[in-house]
């Protein structure tokens, strides 16, 4: 079967989360079904609709939120006022407890993707006894090997546009952290200094991330896409705050405590994170997880993916 239909949230709010930030969150489905979040990518792309649709709606308590700074959180990412240094993996996840412990929920199901698959992992390996389940998608860890290979690895898969990508910045920071010089220039003072650092992280993204048509139609949005480079080049920049000198990352390391927690990892066979192994590695490393390959899928896995997720969430739905 393919995604549920279509639906509205049956309740919606803003929450203050502290340091001058409100979190937007949404609920829909079943009242009395059973909690899950979603967490979505980025960090920084905002929450869509079409989340909504992996959950069956009757029995399902469905919570879906902007993170800090992105959608319709405030403030927002693209305001170059918008403090940045109070917006790390340690706040965001702070705002899931608050947003858990405003709506009454003792656990839920954690769905992430991209990006929300390496908070929703942190998120369920320092607080294990709120999160039942975990369904993940174009999984990542934020390893530092997984930013060098996307921001400098596939330079020699796509060298013309990584030529352009590289002549985006001063030639002396063109041999360092790519994502941490790209972030100088987006909380540069000079909005034209901005908006050309916006357009050209976000032409790379497009070049080496295959999706179907018009899923970038968002980045010809420019508040969309200050925001939204600004954020992933805040945390690439910085070893996604979850730096602790090991080469593997935090989180592939700290896989062990996942054990009692059942997950799925559903993964398209061509997504360019494939090629470090790290989901694989996750996967044995977890023993309660079941990985799911889709053959001639990238980042996104498509349909065959969603019938995955879907899948997923199903079963997960009768366990109590």
């Amino acid at each position: 079967m393919g995604l549920y239909p279509e639906i509205e949230p049956y309740d919606r709010g803003m929450l203050d989360v502290g340091d001058g930030n409100r979190v937007y969150w949404e609920t829909c489905g079943n009242p009395r079904g059973k909690p899950a979040v979603v967490l979505h990518g980025g960090p920084g792309s905002g929450l869509r609709p079409n989340y909504r649709r992996y959950f069956d709606p009757t029995a399902y308590r469905v919570v879906l939120l902007d993170q800090r700074g992105a959608g319709r959180s405030t403030p927002p990412a693209s305001d170059p006022a918008t403090d940045m240094s109070v917006n790390t993996t340690a706040h965001v996840m702070a705002d899931l407890e608050r947003l858990r412990a405003h709506l009454g929920i003792d656990r839920w199901l954690v769905w992430g993707l991209s990006w929300g698959s390496i908070l929703g992992l942190r998120y369920a390996q320092t607080h294990p006894g709120v999160v039942s389940e975990l369904v993940l998608t174009a999984v990542a860890t934020g390893s530092n090997p997984e930013v060098a290979l996307l921001t400098r690895g596939l330079g020699t898969v796509f060298p013309e546009p990584y030529a352009r990508f590289l002549a985006g910045l001063p030639a002396g920071e063109r041999d360092g952290n790519v994502a941490a010089a790209y972030n100088r220039l987006l909380e540069s003072p000079d909005p034209q200094v901005r908006e050309r650092a916006a357009r050209a992280w976000t032409d790379w993204e497009t070049a080496t991330i295959p999706a179907p048509p018009g899923s970038v139609a968002r980045f010809q949005d420019p508040e969309f896409r200050r925001g939204f480079a600004r954020t992933v080049t805040h945390y690439w920049g910085n070893d996604h705050f979850l730096g602790d000198g090991n080469d593997d990352g935090v989180v592939l390391r700290d896989a062990h405590l996942l054990k009692g927690i059942p997950g799925t990892l559903v993964q398209g066979s061509l997504d360019f994170g494939n090629l470090l192994g790290i989901v694989w590695r996750l996967h044995h490393a977890w023993p309660d997880s079941e990985l799911v390959i889709v053959d001639e899928a990238g980042h996104d896995a498509g349909a065959v993916g969603d019938e995955a997720l879907v899948a997923a969430t199903d079963r997960y739905a009768r366990r109590v």
